[in-house]
């Protein structure tokens, strides 16, 4: 048996309709129940979801701040200039690891009297 009048699915967009509908002062709840074809315990699950919902989504947006909305080129050029830094701060301490790892295994060879090999520190 197929029923006379199809009801249109319940999607997340009519969800959030039949919540809108219910929150105008004096709205007919149960007119509107009965065109959205839904109980008063759904209904009551859609205003939990929707409001928990919002809550995330603004604590989220509060948590992230916001982003400016003008970049000048001053501050291009100032940020340019701090990876720059950074860039060349990272080269020299890279240069300093590889030289002080170089030395270490000059230092370790097993003819070497001024320091013992690994082997004869372990035992």
């Amino acid at each position: 048996m197929t029923k006379a009048k199809s009801t249109p699915r319940l999607t997340a967009q009519r969800k959030l309709e039949l919540y809108q509908a219910t929150r105008v002062p004096d709205a007919p709840l149960g007119e509107i129940l009965r065109q959205y074809s839904v109980h008063l315990d759904d209904l009551r699950q859609i205003e939990q979801t929707v409001e928990s919902a919002a809550l995330a989504a603004l604590k989220a947006q509060g948590r992230h701040g916001r982003l400016p909305t003008l970049v000048t080129p001053e501050r291009v050029q100032q940020l340019e200039q701090e990876v720059n830094e950074k860039l060349q701060a990272l080269a020299e301490l890279s240069v300093a690891y590889t030289l002080l790892e170089k030395k270490e295994r000059l230092g370790s060879r097993p003819g070497n009297p001024a320091s013992p090999s690994r082997r004869k520190r372990g035992q």
